[in-house]
């Protein structure tokens, strides 16, 4: 039996506006639990089945949909992949400055292929992190919010060479486009969420009604409504643009958890799953973020004391978690506190859902350690 005040304690010392939380293992839910509000204005109780912007939670869904093309033998991952998406064909390296402070680039050592996509290897960052790409639109000009010339960036490094938190699973959504020839959202509702009965996931243009509102603290530390919306715009984004609920992504780590199959719906094959599930970045450490943005998301590693790596969709730890995590479990976050792990040795896996920035906030990390020790206890 889980002793279901574990969540609660640590929610009432969190200072967060809501929180939902689920425990699952290969058969089911044994453990689920709602607290607090959708937003602090209008008080609305959260429900188990309210939607949440899942940020970064996405790029795992988006990294199954681009991993089903390579088992159709429509993708490749270790072909260049300007062969499916010729804006990547010849891509460039930033090297610098010059004294006007515009971007100084050179040719790529190597191609980028969608195993480097993937595993967040091929050279791209994010602006929110890499000051050096913020310098780079203050030179060429801030994208459009929503638009690819957000994406449209000089590689930080050669292909292969470094793990940096990015922009790749967009290119990646992009290139299951190219070779489905469907909207990345229209493919995903057939081939990932409808087997997987994730019935209120999608990518919506507009925040829809009922949904958790994203909070920040106010100096005093008091919660307010912060309105940060990260879908819409001209392109679906695969690196975070998902709205879904506790329930659903609960089924996409039961599925992963049971081998690529749910309720006898098979989304990937054992052997694809086992290479979606290993470390693909060998002696690379991955999994450290720092911040060119502390406001949006503070400088994150969710193991500091260990050698993570990454694997095509997902943290790994190669040891114990500190809150009993088996090694070679598999992690990640949305950017507005939500988290999830997957234990694939224990067979047990849980996802915490809330909407408070910036990341990586202590309260919302004490809440979801929280899940993970009730899980093991």
């Amino acid at each position: 039996m889980i002793n279901d005040s574990t969540l609660s304690a640590a929610f009432a010392n969190a200072n967060l506006p809501g929180v939902v939380g689920m425990i699952v293992d290969r058969d089911g839910v044994r453990f689920s639990q709602t607290l607090g509000v959708t937003d602090v204005d209008s008080k609305a109780p959260l429900a188990e089945d309210t939607r949440f912007q899942i940020a970064s939670m996405t790029k795992a869904l988006a990294t199954l949909a681009a991993m089903q093309q390579v088992e159709a033998g429509r993708l490749s991952l270790d072909a260049p992949i300007g062969e499916v998406l010729p804006e990547l064909a010849d891509a460039k390296v930033l090297t610098g400055f010059d004294a006007a402070g515009q971007p100084q680039t050179r040719p790529a050592a190597r191609p980028i292929t969608l195993r480097h996509l993937l595993t967040h290897t091929a050279g791209f960052g994010y602006f929110f992190i890499h000051p050096q790409l913020l310098q780079y639109f203050a030179a060429v000009g801030m994208p459009v919010p929503g638009s690819i010339a957000g994406i449209r960036t000089p590689l930080l490094y050669d292909p292969g060479d470094r793990w940096e938190y990015s922009t790749s699973i967009d290119w990646a959504g992009l290139a299951v486009e190219a070779v489905t020839g469907s909207k990345l959202g229209d493919y995903m509702a057939e081939h990932v969420f409808a087997p997987l009965g994730m019935t209120r996931t999608g990518f919506d243009d507009t925040l829809p009604a009922g949904a958790a509102q994203v909070h920040v603290r106010d100096e005093a530390g008091a919660l307010k409504v912060q309105p940060m919306f990260l879908g819409g715009g001209e392109y679906h984004n695969a690196g975070g643009g998902l709205i879904g609920t506790a329930p659903d992504y609960a089924r996409f780590i039961r599925m992963v958890l049971n081998g690529g199959e749910l309720d006898g719906q098979r989304l990937i094959g054992p052997a694809l799953l086992a290479e979606m599930s290993r470390n693909q970045v060998g002696s690379l450490r991955a999994g450290y973020m720092g911040s060119a943005m502390p406001a949006l998301a503070q400088p994150y590693d969710t193991f500091p004391d260990q050698h993570t790596g990454w694997t095509l969709g997902f943290l790994t730890n190669p040891e114990t978690g500190p809150n009993g995590r088996s090694p070679g479990s598999l992690a990640w976050a949305g950017i507005f506190n939500s988290y999830y792990w997957i234990d694939p040795a224990a067979g047990v896996g849980g996802v915490m859902m809330s909407q408070l920035s910036p990341f990586g906030d202590p309260g919302a990390l004490a809440c979801f350690g929280a899940l993970e020790r009730m899980a093991y206890a």
